[in-house]
């Protein structure tokens, strides 16, 4: 059964019967002004990837890592999330709930019992697991956990022959809490992503950092040429650009303290959040989405527990956009009073 996710912009215009370009669509958490790509030399196109091309080191550098250890460049972190199961014996899982769906879903088609948890689990839970999948911070509630807590659980699970994995796809606005810094050891995996802070989630690029061995059964899990030479290539560029990057960490913290206030103003309390989505747990949020898809926003559902999430808008027209949406919402909640 596949799982749902945001950016389903084709099945609105085809239920709402708007137009694709009059949506403002924030349901995926993605930059909605990403680094700007440039064009890409036809020998990037001609030839095929080379894994000795320098990305891994520079990946290493751009986030921290040790030299000693692992980084492969994945088509995205789901490359890692489907392929990393299948190189553990079938065990007890932990993953988080509410929760990027497709950990558990993944873990349990390999074979494993998956066990959810709402909290990072204590260390008497941790003595049954084999394994313990955790998102820092948590997509889709934004709430985050010390790394000093994660290490803790990791120096735990390694003592028990367990891993630790951490998937920090919203991590790079704010990455002093990451534990790339940490990789190398055994049984301590980090997923990093290109697709939310550089907003270029059709590139497909995304890091799998961890000790070699591991990273080398997984590189041959994979396959060869998994990642393209265009991909590795753009990422390469993106990763160096530290001017870049610094400005829109700089933008994204004043654009989400802005849609906090905004989605406050409406009556939405964020109660979770990163520089890239705000998590507001509500009542009937269903209702809500639909009369948001009635001006052509399009937002995440969650039904189980109750909650919308909202990414950021990007031009000043998107922003006045989101602002009618949410006046004219008011106005749908107070008439129904």
């Amino acid at each position: 059964m596949a799982v749902s996710h945001g950016g389903r912009l084709n099945q609105a215009v085809r239920e709402w019967g708007i137009p694709p370009q009059q949506w403002l669509d924030l349901s995926t958490g993605i930059n909605p002004l990403p680094w700007p790509v440039p064009d890409i030399p036809a020998r990037v196109w001609q030839r095929l990837p080379e894994d000795d091309d320098g990305l891994p080191d520079l990946a290493r550098h751009w986030a921290g890592a040790p030299a000693h250890a692992g980084c492969l460049p994945v088509a995205g972190t789901q490359a890692g999330i489907q392929a990393l199961p299948r190189l553990r014996a079938p065990g007890r899982i932990g993953v988080p709930y509410p929760a990027y769906a497709e950990h558990a879903q993944w873990w349990r088609a390999a074979g494993h019992d998956v066990i959810p948890f709402s909290d990072l689990p204590s260390r008497v839970a941790i003595e049954s697991l084999d394994a313990l999948v955790w998102i820092n911070p948590n997509n889709p509630t934004g709430e985050w956990v010390s790394r000093e807590r994660l290490v803790a659980c990791h120096e735990q699970l390694v003592g028990q022959g367990g891993w630790l994995v951490v998937d920090e796809a919203f991590i790079d606005a704010e990455p002093e809490q990451s534990l790339v810094p940490e990789t190398g050891r055994a049984g301590l995996i980090v997923y990093r992503s290109m697709g939310k802070f550089f907003g270029l989630a059709g590139l497909r690029g995304g890091m799998v950092f961890g000790p070699h061995e591991l990273c080398d059964q997984l590189d041959a899990a994979l396959g060869p040429w998994s990642v393209s030479h265009p991909t590795r290539y753009l990422m390469q560029q993106a990763l160096a650009d530290a001017s870049w990057q610094q400005a829109a960490a700089h933008r994204l913290r004043n654009d989400s303290q802005w849609l906090g206030a905004m989605l406050r103003e409406a009556g939405l309390e964020p109660q979770g959040s990163t520089l890239l989505f705000a998590y507001c747990p509500c009542d009937n949020p269903v209702r809500i989405a639909r009369s948001l898809a009635e001006q052509a926003v399009l937002v995440r559902v969650f039904e189980t527990p109750p909650a919308l999430r909202f990414g950021l808008p990007g031009s000043q027209t998107e922003w006045q956009h989101l602002e009618r949406a949410l006046h004219y919402l008011n106005g749908r909640i107070a008439t129904s009073r």
